[in-house]
This record gives C-alpha cells, structure tokens and sequence, in this order.
C-alpha cells in the first residue's frame, strides 16, 4: 500500500474506519470512534465484511439468496451501528459494505479512502481472547498503513468519554 494519506492536508478531514461486526463489543469501538470524529472534526467510516466462503458456485441461486441476506443482514447491523454513532454525537458515518476476507477488504477501504487516519477496533474483555480481528491484526500492525486502536471492551461509556 503505498497511497498518501492526506487526512489533513486543504479540502479533507481525518477518518476513523470501524468495522462493525458480530461481536458482544463493537460498540466500544463505535463509541470510541464516534467521540473521536467530534474532538476533532473528523468522520467515521462503519465497515462490514460478509463472509463469503461457505458459497458453493454449483448452486447459484442458493448463492444469491444466501448474498441477498447477508447484505439485509449487514445493512441492519450499520443501521445500528449509524444510529448509535448519531445519537452520541450527531454525526452521520459513511457506510460500507464488502465481501470477502476481513483483513483484505480492511486494507483495500484504506487504501481507497486517503482521508482515513486511523483504525479503531474493539477488544473482548472475556477469557477466549480479544476476538478475531484483533487477533489477525496483531500479526500486521507493524506494517499497517495507519494506526490501529483497540478500545478494550471492558471500558465504560464514562472511561471512553475521558479518553477520547
């Protein structure tokens, strides 16, 4: 990835990318990335990837069915997502939907997106590990285009509102 990021420069302003997913936690990051965007001016971009590798291409219109409520799926969860994000800070997030593999489609967002200054994640508090995202993103973080936050999911409204 190579492409500048002008979050700052004349004519932009900085994003945050959250990717809203099936977890217990992605509120925190929601809410993170919703305080963020008002401190600084900024925006936030809602991320959801549908997986696509259990479609078999022999069966095309299970396939299409299966695309069909995934993407109903996935718009509810950004209209959850956006009405949160609304509500704390009355901001309207950019919204996109992908197929694919998670860390692929979070790369290929930034790279397209030169305003997007950073990527907010959020953390499981519980026993099995701070999730599936975080877990890949810990592997490239070193060499991401951005930088990476990871909102522990064990923080409160009130401790994010004093970090952010």
């Amino acid at each position: 990835m190579s492409t500048q990021r002008r979050s700052y420069e004349s004519g932009h302003k900085p994003k945050c990318l959250v990717v809203v997913d099936d977890s217990e936690e992605w509120d925190r990051a929601v809410y993170y990335a919703s305080r963020w965007a008002v401190r600084v001016g900024g925006g936030v971009v809602m991320l959801r990837v549908i997986d696509t590798e259990d479609r078999n291409q022999q069966w095309l219109g299970v396939a299409d069915v299966m695309r069909a409520e995934a993407e109903e799926g996935a718009n509810a969860a950004l209209d959850r997502a956006s009405g949160r994000a609304n509500g704390l800070a009355a901001i309207t997030p950019e919204r996109v939907i992908r197929e694919g593999e998670p860390t692929e489609q979070i790369l290929d967002v930034i790279d397209k997106d030169v305003d997007i200054s950073m990527l907010v994640l959020a953390a499981s508090a519980g026993a099995e590990g701070p999730g599936p995202i975080v877990t890949m993103m810990a592997k490239l973080v070193g060499s991401f285009p951005v930088p990476v936050v990871i909102v522990p999911g064990s923080l409160t409204d009130l401790d994010i509102d004093a970090l952010s």
